[in-house]
């Protein structure tokens, strides 16, 4: 035996309030969208017809209920059964005439978020097609009643009264009333009022004074306003470039229209995630929204939107940068971050970046143009800290270097190799600008070297490796470089200590057993405190010198900081100390 699925309203419309909406405000935009969509659909059937909807609200404290009339094309008798009184009913909508297609949204699921404010809802409706008026009727409970009445409505149209609930007569009111109607409609091509007030624009506010638009809309005056055009959704509107003080990861809140009613003001998948410097105010015609109508449906129309305005973006980033080459820099230190995530994959944006983004290098800020030329070649450190330590070394050595230790720095470089050529960039490591350095004078050294011997403990302790070297700065008593291979295999080791045996051989097995300290101090025989060094003959004074020189070195380095080296800081600082103390006693 066959049966019918019962639709309990009361549950329907806790759905509706809970899970589907965001808020009791939508009813208001709901009824806006019938009342347009009715008046779009007597429009085809008589192209010269009136379009005026009408809100009469609650006097504030005064109860009663909210009205809204239309001159739509109505409804007949059939037409209220299976249009208000039905759910889920798509393909006899579209037999009457009310499909999606063409309008903002379709008659009964709309209505009833009706429910959210009001108790009942009375309805009367004249037919453009003919007939007698209908009288509607429902509550809450799931409860309706239809009759003819030719005497309800004279006009052509329909007219809705609400009777809120208890509580919700403040979403009827008119200050209420009037704010949602704004927000929502202000831009709808037909007539609204609320208590008498017209609260539409005849046209669309960014054509005329985007700037001032956009300073309205975001808040503050935007840097730039890009018209944005996609016709194959019928999408026209303003791309604003914000002046700055915004994160990459912020979210794009973008301000959406369908046939000119708000969809929202917080909407996201618009642009690409790199043009989070872009918030837009556009209009569509074919965009699909979602159940709520409170975002955008991810579909593929709106990644083709999503990459179509990212091109436009783009493109008007490539004309400003040959119009206006002030604003061009002036942009990039607003957002510069934006620009080099997309420089990574857009050869004309990773041009722009080459000649007008300022990177850090010993020489300065300069451009990578810049740069290039002067040194031929773009040789880089990958990472901050130890561009800022080889940095004063490589500078004195006449050496160029540009740091690349920031947000998408390397993946330019790696770019730009890929285009001109292996020439182009190259990474530098620390053992490079150790190799560019002189060798301090035979005496000199062979002296250092017998008091290194004496500290040869400390620096196994750390892991480390002592060298004498002859560069400048004088200041500078010495610098901490990496060895890759050794740092690997101390890894290796010390994950081995941990491990069982048949992981640990064969992790051993991946380094060489000839690797080097994965640390090399390099003493500087120009530093006063160095050359003093050599001449000491105290063992235990040598081991305090070594050990305050390395660790002077980490920190210089700004690496972090393992237990041993906590340790090593304060054993080297108070001996000195206590040295220091008992020497002036």
């Amino acid at each position: 035996m066959a049966h019918t699925f019962g639709v309990d309203l009361r549950g329907i419309i806790d759905l509706l309030s809970h899970h589907l909406y965001s808020s009791p405000r939508v009813y208001a935009r709901e009824l806006l969208q019938n009342a347009v969509d009715a008046i779009t659909a007597r429009r085809a059937l008589q192209p010269g017809a009136p379009g005026e909807v009408v809100i009469e609200p609650i006097d504030s404290g005064q109860g009663g209920t909210l009205r809204i009339s239309d001159t739509g094309i109505g409804l007949t008798e059939r037409e209220v059964h299976d249009l208000l009184s039905t759910l889920g009913r798509t393909s006899k909508r579209d037999e009457l005439g009310f499909a999606r297609q063409g309008f903002l949204g379709q008659f009964g699921v709309g209505l009833l978020s009706a429910f959210l404010v009001a108790e009942r809802i009375r309805l009367v409706s004249r037919s453009a097609k003919g007939g007698p008026a209908v009288r509607w009727t429902a509550d809450a409970a799931g409860n309706y009643e239809v009759e003819v009445d030719d005497t309800a409505r004279a006009e052509i149209g329909t007219t809705i009264e609400l009777v809120p609930n208890r509580d919700s007569e403040h979403w009827l009111e008119h200050d209420v009333v009037k704010a949602l109607v704004t927000e929502y409609g202000e831009l709808l091509p037909v007539k609204v009022s609320v208590g008498g007030e017209v609260l539409t624009a005849e046209r669309l506010p960014w054509l005329d004074e985007p700037l001032e638009y956009g300073a309205k809309v975001l808040g503050l005056r935007p840097f730039d306003a890009i018209p944005v055009e996609v016709p194959t959704v019928g999408l026209t509107g303003v791309a604003y470039v914000l002046p700055g003080g915004v994160h990459p990861g912020a979210r794009q809140s973008h301000r959406v229209y369908l046939k000119r009613m708000l969809v929202g003001d917080a909407i996201e998948g618009l642009l690409p995630e790199w043009a989070y410097f872009v918030r837009c105010v556009v209009d569509s015609s074919s965009l699909r929204p979602t159940a709520s109508r409170e975002a955008l449906y991810q579909d593929e129309t709106l990644l083709a939107v999503r990459e179509e305005l990212g091109r436009q973006v783009r493109d008007w980033l490539v004309r400003l940068d040959a119009t206006d080459p002030d604003r061009t820099s002036a942009l990039l230190d607003a957002h510069h971050l934006g620009i080099k995530s997309l420089a990574r994959v857009d050869d004309d944006m990773l041009r722009l970046v080459e000649r007008w983004l300022p990177f850090e290098t010993t020489d300065g800020g300069q451009s990578l143009r810049q740069f290039k030329r002067k040194h031929g070649s773009i040789a880089y450190v990958p990472d901050v800290d130890e561009f800022r330590q080889l940095a004063p070394v490589a500078h004195a050595q006449g050496m160029g270097l540009l740091n690349a230790g920031y947000a998408y720095d390397v993946e330019i470089m790696d770019r730009l190799v890929a285009l001109d050529g292996p020439t182009a960039a190259r990474r530098v490591a620390p053992t490079e600008v150790l190799a560019a350095l002189g060798d301090p004078e035979p005496e000199l050294e062979r002296a250092l070297r017998d008091r290194l011997a004496l500290a040869k403990e400390v620096l196994e302790r750390h892991d480390c490796e002592a060298v004498p070297r002859d560069f400048d700065p004088a200041s500078l008593p010495a610098l901490l470089v990496t060895n890759v291979e050794g740092e690997r295999r101390r890894d290796v080791e010390q994950v081995g200590e941990q491990a069982d045996p048949l992981w640990a051989e064969l992790l051993g097995s991946l380094v060489s057993e000839q690797s080097d300290a994965a640390q090399r101090l390099v003493l500087n025989v120009r530093n006063p405190l160095v050359r003093r060094l050599a001449g000491l003959n105290d063992s235990a004074l040598v081991e305090l010198t070594v050990e305050s020189l390395y660790v002077h070195a980490l920190l210089q380095a700004r690496r972090p900081m393992r237990p041993k080296d906590t340790a090593a800081l304060n054993r080297s600082f108070l001996e000195l100390l206590d040295r220091a103390v008992g020497g002036q006693s």
